[in-house]
């Protein structure tokens, strides 16, 4: 289940990325929320080892 989580994470990451970069204005707001999503996934993943 962990590295499904931490997976899970990267691709949230990785879309993050292609939507600031490619598509700033259009998905902005909810690439920071996936963004936040993503980073919230991996301090559990590190919390829980």
């Amino acid at each position: 289940m962990g590295n499904l989580l931490y997976i899970i994470a990267v691709v949230l990451v990785i879309f993050w990325l292609i939507g600031f970069l490619g598509f700033p204005d259009a998905v902005g707001g909810l690439i920071h929320i996936l963004l936040v999503i993503a980073v919230i996934v991996v301090l559990l993943r590190l919390i829980r080892g």
